[in-house]
C-alpha cells in the first residue's frame, strides 16, 4: 500500500497560492519568488503525496484535478492552524491570555452581553473565552476560587475587600405577574397586599449569601436557582415577582405579563459593577472585556424607578 511523505508547510503555501491566484506567474508575484521556484514546488509535493494536484495538459490555467480537490481543503485547514498558533503564540510573547473566563450576572439583558462578545472575538480570535452565568454571590464565588478572572455582578456582593472594583452600569427591576394573577387584576392594590400571594423569587448557588434574602416581601415564597423558570412560572400565572425590564418588555407589551404598581414595592434600579482580585490585575483581552462593560455604563440611560 501507498505511503504519502509528509509535505512542508512551504509547499503547501505555494500549493494554496497558485489555486487562489490562477496561475503560477500569480503565485509567484504573491510570495515574490521566481516561477520556476513555483514549479519545483509545486513538483516536489506532487511527490511527497504521490499525486497529481494539477492537469497538465488542454489548459494554460492550472486545473485542480479530482485529487488536488480532495487536497485542498486538508491544505488550507493546515495552512489557517498553524497561522492560528503563530497568532496565539505571538498573543502569548505580548502578555496576552490564552483564555479568559468571565462570570456575569443572570439579571444582565442577553443582548448587552451579546455584544460585547461579538466585538470581543473580533478584537480577540485567538483568545477562548469561558462564560459563567450566575446570580448574586455566585458571581464572587466564581472569582474567590479563580474560575473566573472578570465578573459583572449585583451590589450584593459589591464591598467585599478582595475586589477591585468599577461601575458596570445597571438593571431596571419591575414587579411582574400574569394577567390573570389576583394582583394584577387588581386596580389599586393596597400596602401589604403582595404579602398574601407567591413570590417568585431567585435564590443564590453560593454559600458566600447563603440564608440572606433580597427583596423578598411575601410570607410565601418559591424560591427558584434559574431565572428562566422564574420567567416560565410567571407567565403560568403562579406568583409574582421581579424581573429585569428589558427581559420582560416584548411580554409587556403582548399582554403576556403586567407590570404591578404595588404602593410598597416599585421595583428599583440593580446597580452592577465589574470585579477582580485584587491581586489578579486583568490582563489585555480581560481588561479590553472591563473597559467595555464601563463604557456601556458610561453610554446607557439609568432607568427611573
Amino acid at each position: 500500500m501507498a505511503n504519502p511523505g509528509t509535505p512542508t508547510l512551504d509547499q503547501l503555501r505555494i500549493f494554496l497560492a497558485v489555486v487562489d491566484e490562477g496561475s503560477f506567474n500569480g503565485a509567484a508575484r504573491k510570495l515574490n519568488r521566481a516561477v520556476s521556484v513555483i514549479s519545483y514546488g509545486i513538483v516536489n509535493l506532487e511527490a511527497q503525496l504521490g499525486v497529481s494536484l494539477f492537469e497538465r495538459e488542454g489548459s494554460k490555467k492550472p486545473r485542480l484535478t479530482e485529487a488536488g480537490q480532495a487536497v485542498l481543503s486538508e491544505a488550507r485547514a493546515i495552512a489557517n492552524d498553524v497561522d492560528g498558533l503563530r497568532a496565539k503564540v505571538r498573543g502569548l510573547l505580548e502578555g496576552l491570555e490564552p483564555e479568559v473566563a468571565l462570570a456575569v450576572d443572570v439579571l444582565i439583558p442577553s443582548h448587552r452581553v451579546a455584544a460585547i462578545l461579538r466585538d470581543f472575538q473580533f478584537a480577540f480570535p485567538t483568545v477562548a473565552l469561558r462564560l459563567h452565568v450566575e446570580a448574586l454571590g455566585a458571581i464572587a464565588a466564581l472569582l474567590l476560587d479563580g474560575t473566573a478572572q472578570l465578573g459583572i455582578g449585583g451590589p450584593v456582593i459589591v464591598d467585599d475587600p478582595s475586589f477591585e472594583r468599577a461601575s458596570a452600569g445597571t438593571v431596571e427591576l419591575i414587579p411582574v405577574a400574569a394577567p390573570t394573577h389576583a394582583l394584577a387584576q387588581m386596580e389599586k392594590p393596597m400596602s401589604g397586599a403582595a404579602r398574601n400571594y407567591i413570590q417568585l423569587v431567585l435564590t443564590d448557588r453560593s454559600p458566600l449569601t447563603q440564608g440572606r434574602d433580597f427583596g423578598v416581601m411575601s410570607s410565601r415564597s418559591w424560591r427558584l436557582a434559574d431565572l428562566g423558570a422564574k420567567h416560565a412560572l410567571l407567565l403560568e400565572g403562579i406568583g409574582w415577582g421581579n424581573m429585569p425590564r428589558e427581559m420582560v418588555q416584548a411580554d409587556l407589551d403582548r399582554g403576556r405579563l403586567v407590570e404591578l404598581h404595588l404602593p410598597d414595592h416599585r421595583g428599583g434600579v440593580y446597580g452592577l459593577s465589574a470585579l477582580w482580585r485584587r491581586d489578579q490585575p486583568p490582563g489585555p483581552a480581560t481588561r479590553w472585556l472591563l473597559d467595555r462593560f464601563v463604557e456601556w455604563d458610561r453610554g446607557a440611560a439609568r432607568p427611573s424607578v
